[in-house]
């Protein structure tokens, strides 16, 4: 999964340390996901998707798509 996080942050003019505020979290926890080590759980996703005013699928990219299945 991919993270536009960090631009979207940086858009706002928010720190690490102030997104982490404002979502409840810490700034590593903002980190890991930015730097893609850390894929958030659902709700923090959806405290993120308020926040920003966007939806979830426009934060985090999943690149996923399903197999065919073979007849």
């Amino acid at each position: 999964m991919e993270s536009r996080l960090r631009e979207i942050r940086e858009a706002k003019g928010w720190s690490q340390g102030e997104l982490a505020h404002k979502l409840g979290v810490s700034r590593q926890t903002i980190n890991a996901v930015e730097t893609d080590k850390y894929d958030p759980s659902l709700p923090l996703a959806l405290r993120m998707s308020k926040l920003f005013g966007m939806p979830v699928c426009d934060i985090f990219i999943d690149h996923w798509q399903p197999q065919e299945d073979a007849e």
